[in-house]
């Protein structure tokens, strides 16, 4: 049995800390509240759009990885996880836009 919180506590609380923080966070799709796979959207003022998700390093280990599209383009980013929700409709998308995204995520959606 995992000790890992459900999943929409986990967006719950990363939404939280984000605006704590002086950002913004929304919730773009809502998948399975209990073990749904996060897609992190991050969005920064003059940067690329780039998505997130839990899964492994090259050395093997848990970490935050991006995925998708590289280009950066918010329709292809746009469409990509569009695709991706089609296929799994358990899937979280939550798109964030403050300094450090991925290390809130990581403390938050990405613990283990």
């Amino acid at each position: 049995m995992s000790d890992r919180l459900p999943t929409a506590l986990a967006v719950n609380a990363l939404v939280r800390l984000i605006d704590q923080a002086g950002g913004s966070a929304m919730v773009l799709a809502r998948g399975d509240r209990d073990s749904g796979i996060v897609l992190l959207l991050v969005e920064q003022r003059g940067g690329p759009s780039r998505l997130f998700e839990r899964g492994y390093g090259p050395d093997g280990r848990r970490a935050i990885v991006q995925v998708g599209p590289s280009d950066g383009d918010p329709g292809s980013v746009s469409d990509y996880w569009q695709r991706r929700r089609r296929s799994d409709p358990d899937l979280w998308v939550v798109e964030v836009n403050v300094a450090d995204a991925q290390r809130l995520a990581a403390e938050t959606i990405f613990a283990d």
